[in-house]
């Protein structure tokens, strides 16, 4: 017999069929940029995973452009200093509620998966990726503002000290084979929203608990005392760059860098 159960909201769909909780990124004409409600919702998704029929949880992205592409540009507009050290901490608390998620959680990326994207990604236990994904913050040569060193651990976690910095500082995308070469995806495939599928099944018939032990040992073991960035982030986005950035950008013309 199938259950299921779905919550409707314009910008992310959350259904749970069969022991599998689907979070759906609803935004494919803006390529699924994040907005502060997306990041509730995805909140609200994890709280959903704690009930007991929910076995397995899958991300995807609507449409074939990208999985998430960030957040909302047009959010930024009014940042200050005081204001990025909060957002940064508000990111941090979403990608770390969705790392504590204790059923196994699945990516399925298709296109692009960039910036707020990436750390989503990064808080998955597995991910898969189209031929064609691409995985990247190139907020150096775009916005001029920062990671915290909370989502930059991650990312050297998974990614590796050396490629990280060498994405960042070049602002470049990686490819679908060297994120697979670097371990990040498990799987590149034609249809990761199928693959996903496939190894959801697959884990609804693994022991529980087992899983649950793999996912809270790897926790413990990444368990790290949180590093003082206030400065640093507080420093980026109060800067003048920051904002005049982000008025290009949205305005979809050349910036000079002041490095003020």
């Amino acid at each position: 017999m199938t259950s299921a159960t779905s919550t409707s909201r314009d910008d992310l769909l959350i259904e749970s069929s069969d022991g599998v909780l689907t979070v759906t990124f609803n935004r494919p004409e803006q390529r699924n940029a994040m907005t502060w409600s997306m990041y509730e919702g995805l909140v609200e998704a994890c709280e959903l995973s704690e009930d007991a029929s929910v076995r397995v949880m899958v991300l995807r992205g609507a449409g074939d452009k990208a999985f998430v592409a960030g957040t909302d540009i047009a959010q930024f507009e009014t940042f200050d200093g005081p204001r990025g050290v909060e957002y940064e901490k508000q990111i941090g608390s979403v990608l770390g509620r969705l790392r504590s998620v204790d059923v196994p959680v699945i990516a399925a990326i298709e296109g692009y998966c960039v910036g707020g994207g990436i750390g989503i990604a990064a808080s998955a236990d597995i991910r898969v990726c189209s031929p064609g994904s691409r995985f990247g913050v190139p907020i150096a040569r775009t916005l001029g503002n920062c990671l915290s060193t909370d989502t930059l651990d991650l990312l050297i976690t998974l990614l590796g000290q050396s490629r990280v910095v060498d994405m960042l500082l070049q602002a470049r995308f990686l490819s679908a084979e060297e994120a697979h070469t670097a371990g990040f995806v498990s799987q590149v495939t034609d249809d990761p929203d199928a693959t996903a599928h496939e190894i959801a099944q697959r884990l609804l018939n693994h022991a529980p608990l087992t899983m649950w032990s793999v996912k809270e040992g790897v926790r413990r073991l990444n368990d790290r005392a949180p590093v003082d960035d206030e400065d640093i982030v507080s420093r980026v986005y109060g800067s003048e760059d920051f904002h005049n950035a982000v008025k290009s950008f949205t305005a979809k013309t050349e910036y000079t860098w002041a490095g003020r």
